[in-house]
């Protein structure tokens, strides 16, 4: 029996949302600090207090590496890093025991053997829809190309997921599918979550698979 998936719930800004989101025990919360995102959190925020359990993510693109040091000091369990970050940014990252979060644009013919520089820094991949921006599109790729991905770093599956694909993803069966990326599928606005469709998507996705 494989452990349950794990949901990590992206894109928080508002104080009164955070709370709701994390009253329903996400794994991971999910904060941008990418000043072009409209989930950007701000330049003035602090994270508020939230469960040990529920890992908190910054997440950021193309970011200076010590601005990226300072951010993730700032109460951080993760940095998820979205942009054309290289395998050795990431090994600095590494050898200041940051864990990461490394994101990938996929398409139909994505070359997963890309990714091998990046293993020995990642602690996790996250596999979005490939866009011409940095950041989310709101929809689904061929999630059949994860098929082709055979190395040995966990992923979290990203892009366009609904409160209606739970049953979907738990038949994927990919041994190295560790858990999803809840965002814009679940939002009613820019940053604020709706919670009814995230306590269905948790309702029917926490279990044993």
């Amino acid at each position: 029996m494989k452990q349950s998936l794990k949901i990590k719930v992206c894109g928080l800004k508002d104080e009164a949302n955070i709370f709701d989101v994390s009253s329903l025990s996400p794994d991971f919360l999910g904060f941008i600090h990418y000043p072009k995102s409209k989930r950007f959190v701000g330049t003035q925020f602090q994270l508020p207090n939230l469960p040990l359990s529920q890992k908190k993510v910054a997440v950021l693109v193309n970011e200076p590496l010590e601005s990226a040091i300072q951010i993730f000091h700032q109460g951080y369990d993760f940095l998820q890093i979205h942009g054309d970050e290289s395998p050795e940014y990431c090994q600095q990252l590494n050898n200041e025991n940051i864990p990461i979060i490394k994101a990938f644009g996929i398409t139909e013919n994505f070359n997963f053997s890309t990714l091998i520089p990046y293993q020995s820094y990642t602690k996790i991949f996250l596999f979005d829809t490939k866009s011409p921006q940095y950041g989310g599109t709101g929809k689904k790729f061929n999630w059949n190309t994860l098929k082709n991905y055979t190395l040995n770093t966990p992923f979290l599956l990203s892009g366009g997921i609904t409160k209606n694909d739970a049953k979907t993803i738990l038949q994927l069966n990919h041994s190295q599918l560790i858990g999803v990326d809840l965002n814009s599928g679940f939002e009613i606005a820019p940053g604020i979550k709706n919670i009814e469709d995230l306590t269905f998507f948790t309702q029917n996705f926490k279990k044993s698979v």
